[in-house]
């Protein structure tokens, strides 16, 4: 047999196939369900694609449309101001992936390479906060947001989780003591002092990783539903996945407006996957962990 289909490696494929079909067929429906008219979304629930494949749900989801329109396509009368939803949902990512990226690359640098008293102390009571899971801290972080005032804000929102994650400093860590050391001395021989080092040749050098940690954080951040749920009631701090939430139980017909809903989350998964797409080249080159390119 040639070496190349070795029974492994072909059984190593079949079993990365399954899992690509188990990942992408949630998603698949849920595009299909999107494309199919309200009135079909039963008698077709078991066919692969829509027999009459329509846009309107997206349209009404949108906005597009009137509201005499919206029901007579299926909707259930009830209403979603997408763009504005999405608009808070892209504000709350960019706030936490941004700060805390920055402020976990310090942290991450300062435990790599300052030599301060309990430092290794401190890094080990951060690694242990891994292990604290966070619904521990929901309510804690929620008496305080409410104490300060800040509820229905941003920055009540982004409060808990701005600065840094234990994760995002653990791993940055990690990459920033595989740099030589070398290079940083040679940037101290030329003037550079240590912000300068760390801002003009650690960051350059570091993209892969802090693209990595601002991704996965921009991800966990457009997904989140519990905090924002909590603290985000109003419609000027009401993100997407709560929007969407509320839109399903907002539906004044007996059943769910579930096409609607479908071509609401279609629309919600397109900027994060815009955003991995973009940078999934970036992505692969940080898990190799050279960053040195």
């Amino acid at each position: 047999m040639n070496r190349r289909y070795t029974p492994g490696r072909i059984l190593a494929w079949f079993a990365l196939i399954a899992f690509l079909v188990l990942t992408i067929a949630p998603f698949y429906w849920m595009v299909r369900t999107a494309l199919t008219p309200a009135g079909d979304i039963y008698s077709e629930s078991g066919a692969l694609f829509p027999s009459h494949p329509t846009m309107i749900n997206f349209w009404r989801i949108l906005g597009l449309v009137d509201a005499q329109t919206a029901r007579d396509a299926g909707g259930s009368g009830a209403q979603i101001n997408f763009l504005r939803y999405t608009l808070n949902s892209i504000v709350y990512c960019a706030l936490i992936a941004g700060v805390q990226t920055f402020c976990c690359a310090m942290a991450g640098y300062a435990f790599a390479r300052l030599r301060f008293p309990g430092r290794d102390l401190l890094f080990g009571v951060m690694v242990a906060a891994l292990m604290v899971p966070p619904i521990f801290t929901l309510l804690p972080n929620f008496t305080l947001v409410k104490s300060l005032g800040a509820i229905d804000t941003f920055a009540g929102m982004v409060a808990p989780n701005l600065l840094m994650t234990p994760f995002a400093v653990f791993f940055l860590r990690q990459f920033f003591l595989s740099i030589p050391r070398e290079v940083e001395e040679a940037a101290t021989i030329d003037g550079a002092g240590r912000w300068g080092v760390f801002w003009r040749v650690i960051v350059p050098m570091s993209r892969g990783p802090l693209i990595t940690i601002a991704l996965t954080t921009s991800v966990w951040a457009w997904k989140d539903f519990l905090w924002p749920l909590l603290v985000g009631r109003g419609e000027q701090t009401r993100v997407l996945t709560v929007a969407l939430g509320v839109f399903l139980q907002q539906s004044p017909n007996t059943q769910p407006d579930w096409t609607g809903l479908m071509a609401a989350s279609t629309l919600s998964v397109l900027p994060v996957l815009a955003l991995l797409i973009f940078l999934g080249k970036r992505l692969v080159q940080s898990l190799s962990f050279t960053g040195l390119k």
